[in-house]
Formats: C-alpha cells, structure tokens, sequence
C-alpha cells in the first residue's frame, strides 16, 4: 500500500470518527432541549407553595367548682382541656356566692363539673341564669356517702349552702377520687369523642398513681395505736379520711366552716381533749385558727401543722395538686401522732 492510500483511509476514518462524536453532541442537545420543558414543569410542580397545615383544635374548655376537682380534671383530660374554677387554691367552698363573672365562664364551657352531695346548693340557679346547656358531670355520682355527723350544722346559711343530709367531704378517701376520675373520664369522652381514646390512658394511668398513693397513706399509720390516733381541726372535712384510713377526727365546727360552734360545743370539746389525751389539733388552709388557738390554750394540745380541706394550695404551696395535697396532709398526721 503506497503512502498516498495510507493517508487517504486514515483521514477517511478521523473524518468518520469525527462524524460520529459530532453526531452524539448533537443528539444530546436535542436531549436536552427536548427535555427542558418537562424539567421547568417539574420545577414549577416542586416550587409550588405546601399546602397550610391544619390548625390544631381548641383545647376544651372545662368548668370545675373548684380546685380539687380542677387538678382531677387536669389529670385526665391533660392538653386537651383548659379549666377555668369557681373558687380557686385556698378558697372556701362554703363561703362562695356566684357572681355574674362566674356566670359567663360557664356560658363558655363544653363542660361543667360539679362535686355533687349538696356542696354545690347554688349550682342549679346558677346554671340556668348563665344560659349554659351543655353537659355537667357529678365527679360523686354513685358513690354511697357518710352522712352528716350530729350537730353538723346541716341548716342553710342563707347563702345557698344547704348541704342536705350527706357530708360532701368524699375526694379525702383515694378510693373515692378513684370514682371521681371514672366519671371525668367518661363526661370528657361524651363532650369530646374523637379523643375518647386519650382520655381513657390518661385517667388509666392516674388511677395506678392512686393506687400507690393509698398504699403509702395506709403504710404512714402503721405501728400508731389505734386509740392514739385522735385528731382535732377546724371543721368535720375529714371523715372520710378517717373511715379509710382509722383516724379519728373530731371538728371544732360542723361540716361547713361557716357555722360556729356553741359554748356547750367547745365546751365538751374541751373535756375530750383532756380526758382522751389528744396530742394534735390542726387548722386548715381555708380557716382562721382562733377557734383552735383559745382551745390549745385550756388544754395541753399543741396546735400543729396545717391541713388542706376544701381546697389546694397554690401552685408553689406544698398542696398544688390532689396528689401533693394527700401527702401533705398523711405526714402532717402521721408527724404530730408519732411525736
């Protein structure tokens, strides 16, 4: 082959070669055109602005006549629930008289919860003159309740507190808080189904807190003699406590702090403290302690520490909850009957 020929196929291969790569560059361009406005569609889709989340639902607004009940709902309904309270820590329950402003926290509500056993004499009135329609739960409905003890003052103070014939103590005995729940749980699962699944685990899981509380209550009295355990406050909020618990509690007025005491009354009352020995008189976060103080004064009892009755304390008191109230109020006991 001579060098003219060698020349001629070599250039006619480049040429070839050449061709080709030229030909693949412009097929990939076409590609890509071709392919842009699919890519831009596919852009535009992706740069479309995300559809808004959908706002959380309210919480429900739930009504408590006052604080125990309050934390009870609380406990169960979690954050799924704000509770607005008729009367507040540290508030007299006997003592309150419905104004319009509590009238229109009601007019607001999704529910209402009441303790029942006549505590709340104003309620029926006050339900109808605030318009509210809705559901009220009875955290005491079926619950069998000691009735009222002798001379418990169990007349109307011309305030609506009539209280009828049942002491209306009953969130003192953990086993009947446990009934309580059961009955929040159920009146929050009706009011607000689509949650009926939360409340339950919520209300499951407190009932076992309650449970462990009642053993340690039970556990603090152990080894004090049964005739030592004798207890002296400022009105009879704690008879269901003793009934669960074997103390014996005698009040310096009746069920409602409201009534006074006679001086036959504090008379007796004195010759009891004397002639059985009783070591611990307390007051409570919701009454004067004057009474007990002219008391502990003619006898040799020492006025102890403070009991919380009717009412929490408030929040960075040693009572904010039901839970904490309990325990403050078993040491305070179990201290002043072992000292």
């Amino acid at each position: 082959m001579n060098a003219r020929y060698r020349i001629a196929r070599t250039s006619r291969r480049g040429l070839l070669r050449g061709g080709l790569a030229t030909a693949g560059v412009a097929a990939a361009a076409l590609a890509a055109v071709l392919a842009a406005p699919f890519a831009f569609a596919q852009s535009a889709e992706t740069d479309k602005p995300a559809a808004p989340a959908a706002a959380p639902a309210e919480p429900a607004r739930v009504v408590a006549s006052f604080s125990i009940l309050g934390d009870l709902v609380k406990q169960v309904g979690g954050p799924l629930v704000t509770v607005d309270l008729l009367v507040g820590p540290n508030g007299d329950m006997h003592a309150f008289q419905p104004s319009p402003a509590d009238s229109r926290k009601l007019a607001g509500a999704k529910l209402v919860v009441m303790n029942g056993l006549g505590l709340e004499g104003w309620a029926e009135r006050m339900i109808k003159a605030s318009g509210y329609t809705g559901p009220v739960v009875i955290a005491a409905k079926g619950l069998k309740p000691l009735a009222k003890p002798a001379g418990g003052h169990g007349h109307d103070h011309g305030h609506g507190h009539d209280h009828g014939r049942d002491d209306p103590h009953a969130w003192q005995s953990v086993a009947s808080v446990k009934l309580y729940v059961a009955n929040i749980r159920d009146g929050l699962a009706a009011a607000d189904p689509a949650n009926k699944a939360t409340y339950a685990a919520n209300a499951e899981a407190y009932l076992k807190t309650l449970d462990a509380l009642d053993r340690d209550i039970k556990a603090a009295f152990d080894g004090i003699p049964k005739d030592k355990r004798r207890v002296i406050t400022a009105h009879q909020a704690f008879r269901y406590y003793g009934a669960a618990y074997g103390i014996d509690f005698r009040g310096a007025k009746g069920v409602s702090e409201e009534s006074e005491p006679s001086a036959r009354e504090i008379a007796d009352l004195i010759k009891l403290i004397k002639k059985e020995k009783v070591r611990a008189l307390f007051v409570e976060n919701i009454s004067n302690r004057r009474l007990l103080d002219r008391i502990a004064q003619e006898t040799d009892a020492k006025v102890g520490g403070t009991l919380y009755s009717d009412a929490l304390s408030e929040p960075s008191g040693p009572a904010p909850t039901y839970v904490d109230m309990m325990r403050a109020n078993t040491k305070a006991l179990a201290d002043a009957l072992k000292g």
